[in-house]
């Protein structure tokens, strides 16, 4: 069974002998196509950049289910071969679709309304603010939170007043000033975004940087290193402003952090007080006199809390039980409907 179907592949296969590929019957028109283009246009047809890819598809006007089978056929081929599919990505979705192009752009305009409202000083609100804002910039985008939280330091380059994001796969998306203003928010997020972590950075921890919130100043960052190139863009903050270095946001958090801002039921972060930096004095403690029973009195108390503890485990393993009970039942109802 497995030789027949090897053979068959065998005979139906087309060589392709320039780039020692084996194409599949069904593809070789499509890909003949491609190909031939990216000869004639200096680009490299295996692996295609997403933005080769749009520049085929922009340059070759046809049909949407045509548009569709050439899809098809680039990215079997590049699947074939182990390279990611050029065709599954925003932008070349956006060439096939233009409802889907209109909305996305949309949203869009939104979102860069709400990143330019988030705060950018005080603790820990300038944190979550900054943070916040350059995430609502790159969703702005249409990547996907995927591709979101897959970027690192490294992918996000500044040439002139154009800030340029290359997810993993390739793709390239362009945040260029606007057009009438010459503004370029996305370009100034993402500076107050990189500031924080090249100051961290520095100086390590959260002691110094929430002074800096305070009181900004200016910070020199010097080029990444190969080990801050590639950390994380985007790091979860928890209530405290720490940020975990090597922990990238997961895809749940940053969905329901561009929802929640989309919807206006985004945690609001107020700042707190800071003491003066130059604060060293600390507060002198009162003696205070214990009665000679008092260690005794603790331990007893804590003898007879253990023991009703230790009374709870069957509790928690009969609650436990009914949980998990109740949520079969709950699963049996969805699946029945």
């Amino acid at each position: 069974m497995t030789n027949t179907s090897r053979e068959s592949t065998h005979h139906t296969d087309v060589h392709d002998a320039d780039l020692g590929l084996r194409i599949p019957a069904r593809y070789r028109h499509d890909w003949v196509l491609f190909a031939d283009w990216c000869v004639a246009a200096y680009y490299r047809s295996i692996p295609a950049t997403p933005d080769t890819l749009a520049l085929f598809l922009h340059e070759h006007p046809a049909a949407v289910a045509t548009q569709r089978r050439r899809l098809s056929a680039i990215n079997a081929v590049h699947t074939g071969h182990g390279y990611p599919a050029p065709g599954r990505t925003e932008t070349v979705r956006r060439r096939l679709d233009a409802t889907r192009a209109s909305r996305v752009e949309r949203l869009g305009q939104l979102l860069l309304q709400r990143a330019v409202e988030l705060p950018t000083t005080g603790w820990p609100s300038g944190l979550f603010g900054r943070r916040d804002a350059l995430l609502l910039v790159l969703a702005a985008t249409g990547m996907t939170f995927t591709d979101l939280t897959r970027l690192r330091r490294r992918d996000l380059q500044l040439a002139s007043d154009t800030l340029v994001v290359t997810t993993r796969a390739g793709e390239r998306f362009q945040l260029a000033p606007d057009p009438e203003t010459g503004d370029s928010p996305a370009v100034s997020i993402y500076r107050r975004w990189a500031e924080i972590q090249a100051f961290l950075d520095l100086s390590p921890g959260t002691h110094l940087l929430r002074h800096h919130l305070t009181d900004p100043g200016e910070i020199i960052a010097d080029p990444l290193d190969a080990e801050q190139a590639r950390q994380p863009l985007l790091c979860p903050v928890d209530r405290w402003g720490h940020l975990p270095y090597a922990q990238p946001m997961t895809r749940q958090s940053v969905s329901m952090l561009v929802r929640a801002h989309l919807s206006g039921q985004a945690p609001v972060r107020r700042a707190l007080p800071v003491p003066p930096q130059g604060t060293t004095e600390t507060p002198i403690e009162q003696e205070i006199d214990l009665d000679p029973g008092y260690y005794d009195r603790g331990v007893t108390a804590r003898h007879r809390a253990r023991k009703s503890l230790d009374d709870l485990t069957d509790l928690f393993d009969d609650i436990e039980a009914r949980a998990e009970a109740l949520l079969d039942d709950l699963l049996g109802v969805l699946e029945r409907g």
